[in-house]
């Protein structure tokens, strides 16, 4: 079950581009995210008569194989099981508040409900906008915006990363030739730290000598693009914990993680890295996939497929939707076999976390 807590289209070229469908809206051809995954566009074809979703992208965009990708696997699933159409949204780097703001009010006004904004950072723009289009709902994916207002039509839509994070952890001891495992956050912010905090709780469990490298690429909570779309600053902090014998890397930075997989795709064999959000081996090169030890999945897809699906039943959850370990909200994914003589340990401490048994910390 899923857990409930509470608490407490045109526009100026730059700032908006809409990816429409249904024949709601104007069409762009520049969908976010790389030329791959711009090709397989669902938004441009869908036209059936359920819900219009409107998907704000998080920086990075469609195409960073991991968070926003999850969304858009989201609305995918709803394009073909609830009839949904679609239009996408592209965030611009270090955008203020305001530019945000914007941009739900344009998906808004094109009357796409529900409107779902992919990252935090979505909050204070969803909580302002909400009161002003009491009909449609506005759902912010790992947001506070119900700290900041308290409409009903407000939801964040919350997971427990570290519980997740907690068992890749336990995996990275398990597997760490050197007793040196390392982590990337993008920024270190509570919800990232989150990341950070399980995976060295779980690899503690293991071992509690081991050695754990923490890394951000910016303390700037407003620096997106250095946090999530910057490949080359992880890959320079990934090479660096290989020199210092770190052999097993975890990231929660979005499409910056993609630096991390080039770095370790050009180290020794037994130096592995572990992705988020997505079962990333499932798009990493061949010479990537032979170091991608395992990924924390964080089900963002099942967020905005359940809440679309409650908006367009009429049954919506709120203020906050939680999801964890015990409804398949995060987990672990077991692509390439490379967990396959520790696997069992690894679902026994998923059991005393679902059982209450581990407690895991968090960083709030």
């Amino acid at each position: 079950m899923r857990k409930l807590r509470n608490i407490g289209l045109m526009m100026a070229a730059g700032t908006l581009v809409l990816t429409a469908c249904g024949g709601s809206g104007s069409s762009d051809d520049t969908a976010s995210g790389d030329a791959s995954a711009a090709s397989n566009d669902v938004c441009k074809t869908a036209d059936g008569d359920g819900p219009k979703i409107g998907l704000a992208y998080d920086v990075g965009g469609r195409g960073d194989k991991s968070f926003n990708d999850s969304a858009y696997a989201g609305i995918e699933k709803a394009v073909d099981e609830l009839d949904a159409t679609c239009s996408e949204a592209e965030a611009q780097p270090n955008e203020s508040d305001t530019e945000r703001e914007e941009r739900l009010r344009a998906l808004a006004d094109a009357g796409f409900n529900p409107v779902i904004g992919v990252g935090f950072s979505y909050s204070p723009a969803a909580a302002a906008v909400a009161k002003d289009y009491p009909d449609t709902y506005f759902a912010v994916v790992d947001g506070y915006a119900t700290a900041l207002a308290q409409d009903s039509n407000l939801i964040d839509l919350s997971f427990a990363a570290n519980q997740g994070s907690y068992l890749v952890g336990v995996a990275a001891a398990l597997k760490s030739e050197s007793g040196k495992i390392g982590f990337i956050g993008g920024n270190n912010g509570n919800l990232i730290r989150n990341f950070e905090v399980g995976y060295v709780a779980g690899a503690k469990a293991v071992d509690p000598k081991i050695d754990v490298d923490v890394q951000y690429l910016t303390r700037d909570q407003n620096d997106g693009e250095t946090a999530f779309a910057n490949p080359a600053g992880a890959k320079t902090a990934a090479e660096g914990m290989i020199e210092k014998g770190v052999d097993v890397i975890f990231h929660a930075a979005g499409k910056s993680g993609n630096g991390l997989f080039e770095a370790v795709a050009d180290a020794p064999e037994g130096v592995w890295a572990i992705g988020v959000d997505s079962d990333q081996y499932l798009s990493a090169s061949a010479d990537e996939q032979s170091h991608i030890l395992t990924s924390m999945l964080k089900r963002v897809d099942t967020g905005v497929f359940d809440f679309s699906k409650s908006v367009a039943d009429g049954n919506v959850d709120g203020p906050v939707v939680t999801y964890d370990l015990s409804d398949d909200g995060v987990g672990y994914s077991t692509s390439g076999g490379f967990l396959d003589d520790v696997k069992d340990e690894i679902d026994g401490y998923a059991d005393k976390i679902k059982s209450g048994d581990v407690k895991v910390p968090s960083a709030s």
